[in-house]
C-alpha cells in the first residue's frame, strides 16, 4: 500500500449471495485530505464505508485504514470517528449527558465534551435533551460523539440528509472546519458521502466517484475537472456570422452547438496515454492555443469576435459526464493541494 495514504483498498469486494455490490474497487484517500464520496444511489458508497470501519467483513481484496490492515480493525477503530445514518442516541438525555455515557463505554476522556460540543457548534445547547434537538442539531451531536475519541479519520455517512437549506449550509460550514483540530490545528483526514455535489465541490479537495460497486474516478477534484476538457462562448459582432464560425472549427476536433446570438465550443475531454500512465495534456493551455488560431482564423475571413467567454462546468456537469464513461485513476503521486490532473484508463466497466 502506499505511504501517506489514510485509506487504500485494492480488489475491494462485498457479495451477498449472488448479488455483487462493491465489485474490485480500488481507491486511495492521502492523509490530511478532506474527501468527498459519491455516486448514484445503491453504487455501494455505503457498504465501503462499512467495511472500512469494520462492520462488514469483506469477501475479497485487501487494504489499509491509518496504515493498518483492513483485516485487523481493532488496530485502527480507535484513531476513527464515524456517523453512519442517523444518529441513535438516548432521547430523554440532554447532549452532554448522551456523550458522557459515549466517553464511558468508549474509554474517552469526559474532559473532553465541552471541546467537541464547540466544534460541533452546539456550545450553549449540550444541557438541553436530545429530543428538543432540530434534525440539523441532531446530526452536529452526532460528530461530537464521532470526535470524542480526538480521531486521525473521521467518516460522514450523508450528514446532510433530510436537513433543509439553512441546516445543509449550517452543515456545510462545520465539516469545513473538522480537516484541522481546534488549537494545534493537525490535520484529520474526513471522508464524507454525499448526493449534494455542489457541497461536495465546495468542500472538499479529494473525491471518489462510484458506480456498480467500482471507482470511476479517485484523485484530486481539480484533476476531475481538468480531465473534463474546457468550454468557451465565442459571439461575432454579426449574428449572420454565426454559420462561417463554426464551419472555422471544422477538423479542429471541437463540440460546436449554437447558443443565442453565440457559439458554445466545447473541447472535448483529454486523451489517454495507451497505458493510462501518463498525465492527459493541459486542457487550459490546449483551449488557448486553438483560441488563438480561430481568432486569427476569423480575423482573416473577415470576422470580428465581440466576446470570448470561458464556460465553468460544475462539478455535477463533469459527474454526469463521467458516470457510465470509462475510468479515471488519479496521476500517482498526487496529493489534494498539488490539484495534479486525473489519469483516464480506458475499460472499467
Amino acid at each position: 500500500m502506499t505511504d501517506g495514504s489514510a485509506v487504500e483498498v485494492l480488489h475491494l469486494t462485498k457479495r451477498y449471495g449472488r448479488r455483487t455490490v462493491v465489485d474490485g474497487l480500488r481507491m486511495r484517500i492521502p492523509t490530511g485530505a478532506v474527501a468527498g464520496f459519491v455516486g448514484p444511489n445503491g453504487a455501494g458508497k455505503t457498504t465501503t464505508l462499512r467495511m472500512l470501519l469494520g462492520l462488514v467483513r469483506p469477501s475479497a481484496g485487501e487494504g489499509s485504514v491509518l496504515g493498518e490492515p483492513l483485516t485487523r480493525p481493532q488496530r485502527y477503530l480507535s484513531r476513527v470517528g464515524a456517523l453512519i445514518e442517523s444518529p441513535a442516541l438516548y432521547p430523554g438525555l440532554s447532549g452532554e449527558h448522551n456523550l458522557a455515557v459515549l466517553a464511558a463505554l468508549g474509554g474517552h476522556d469526559r474532559s473532553r465534551i465541552p471541546e467537541v460540543l464547540a466544534e460541533a457548534g452546539l456550545t450553549g445547547r449540550g444541557g438541553d435533551a436530545f429530543r428538543t434537538y432540530s434534525l440539523g442539531m441532531k446530526q452536529r451531536l452526532a460528530i461530537a460523539a464521532a470526535l470524542l475519541a480526538d480521531p486521525d479519520l473521521l467518516v460522514l455517512d450523508e450528514p446532510t440528509n433530510g436537513l433543509d437549506p439553512a441546516g445543509i449550509q449550517q452543515m456545510r460550514e462545520l465539516v469545513r472546519t473538522l480537516g484541522r483540530r481546534p488549537g494545534d490545528g493537525r490535520a484529520r483526514t474526513v471522508l464524507i458521502s454525499s448526493h449534494l455535489l455542489s457541497e461536495v465541490e465546495q468542500i472538499c479537495d479529494w473525491i471518489v466517484v462510484m458506480e456498480h460497486g467500482r471507482s470511476v474516478y479517485h484523485g484530486p477534484i481539480d484533476g476531475l475537472m481538468a480531465a473534463g476538457g474546457r468550454s468557451v462562448l465565442l459571439r461575432p459582432h454579426h449574428p449572420d456570422h454565426l454559420g462561417t464560425m463554426a464551419e472555422l472549427t471544422t477538423g479542429r476536433n471541437l463540440s460546436v452547438r449554437r447558443d443565442g446570438d453565440r457559439l458554445r465550443v466545447d473541447l472535448p475531454p483529454s486523451v489517454p496515454g495507451e497505458r493510462g500512465d501518463r498525465r492527459p495534456p493541459d486542457a487550459e493551455s490546449v483551449m488557448d492555443a486553438m483560441l488563438a488560431d480561430l481568432n486569427r482564423d476569423a480575423f482573416a475571413a473577415g470576422i470580428t469576435l465581440v466576446e470570448i467567454t470561458p464556460v465553468r462546468v460544475s462539478l455535477e456537469e463533469r459527474y454526469q459526464s463521467l458516470v457510465g464513461g470509462s475510468f479515471v485513476d488519479h496521476y500517482p503521486g498526487a496529493s489534494p493541494a498539488a490539484g495534479a490532473a486525473g489519469v483516464l484508463v480506458e475499460g472499467a466497466r
